[in-house]
């Protein structure tokens, strides 16, 4: 069970609270072993997170599988303001094989036009999570990929802003002014070719809206934003701003998993690391209905090639050199990229 914990937790870094303890654990990991971890920083990260565990309402506990067995996990990124649930801005469904250390992060664009579970309507998914919270989208998402969800984890993007502040600014690779300005939009300006971004600059270039590659831009933002933010946390050297970091990530943070496995997070990660598959659901920007509202309509060709893929992932006895990826079925991943922080 301590080692399933383990991989649970490797993927939640993918999403957020990996920031801190994937990037301390790895930057540190000559100096900081197992048991210096435990003895520094084991209780802080218990009280940090002791309030981020909320199961979902609508279905009972899961017991853990087996170690061996692959699982997935929700990530979701939810932009919320001030008390308000918020929408899930980023939803990516992720397989784990502990087995064999490799991960499949499916990304699905905000505005993706699905059922949405609970409302008896279809609707774009980023709803889901502001009619139901957690619950919701995770059916939504289970309906829409044909596919379990064992698990879920969520940090609101707010509590973003404090972390990159608290960091000293992040890198991103913006190479042109970024201007947010039309009707109904939220309007700031984003400068290009920085050395480095305040959080809110950050958050503002996960939220730009109107770029013309949609919302296939915006997920791969929000992708490189989360990559940026745990190789920055991987560098990080100032030890007296760990506390502090635990303290915003885990007040920002929800997941069906117990806080006692975020401890083996990082001691996993001062041990190894883990090969990262991503893809993102293919499909066409549409105004549809009396509204004339813009949904993303996914490519129902590419969702049934991802829903072949995910049931591959799922399966334990399917063998590494069988993995593929969306629309590869035919190719092997040959060594998937490992997370650069890892």
């Amino acid at each position: 069970m301590r080692k399933l914990r383990r991989w649970h937790k490797i993927v939640a870094t993918s999403a957020a609270l990996l920031i801190v303890l994937a990037g301390i654990g790895y930057a540190n990991r000559g100096a900081l072993s197992a048991l210096g971890y435990d003895i520094f920083l084991s209780d802080k990260v218990e009280s940090s997170f002791a309030n981020s565990y909320k199961p979902l309402t609508d279905r009972p506990i899961v017991e853990e599988p087996e170690v061996e067995k692959p699982f997935s996990m929700l990530l979701m990124g939810v932009d919320a303001r001030a008390k308000e649930r918020g929408r899930s801005d980023t939803l990516i469904y992720t397989v784990v094989r502990p087995g064999d250390g490799n991960v499949l992060m499916v990304s699905i664009p905000r505005d993706t036009y699905a059922d949405i579970v609970g409302e008896n309507k279809r609707d774009k998914i980023t709803h889901a999570y502001a009619f139901g919270g957690p619950e919701m989208a995770v059916n939504s998402v289970e309906k829409l990929l044909d596919a379990q969800i064992d698990h879920y984890a969520s940090i609101n993007f707010q509590g973003f802003v404090q972390v990159v502040d608290t960091l000293g600014g992040i890198h991103l690779p913006i190479g042109k002014d970024i201007v947010n300005k039309g009707y109904g939009h939220e309007k700031f300006t984003v400068k290009a070719n920085k050395d480095s971004y305040t959080g809110v600059e950050a958050l503002n270039y996960v939220r730009y809206r109107e770029d013309a590659g949609g919302d296939m831009a915006r997920a791969n933002r929000n992708r490189v934003f989360l990559e940026e933010l745990i190789h920055k946390a991987s560098s990080l050297q100032q030890w007296n701003k760990i506390p502090e970091v635990l303290d915003i990530v885990g007040d920002n943070f929800q997941t069906d998993l117990p806080p006692s496995a975020m401890n083996d997070l990082a001691k996993k990660f001062l041990q190894t690391g883990h090969e990262i598959q991503n893809y993102t659901l293919k499909g066409e920007g549409k105004r549809m209905g009396s509204q004339n509202l813009w949904y993303f309509v996914v490519d129902e060709g590419d969702l049934a090639s991802v829903r072949t893929t995910i049931a591959a992932w799922l399966d334990p006895e399917t063998p590494k050199d069988g993995l593929t990826v969306p629309g590869k079925e035919d190719e092997a991943p040959s060594g998937a990229s490992p997370d650069r922080s890892l």
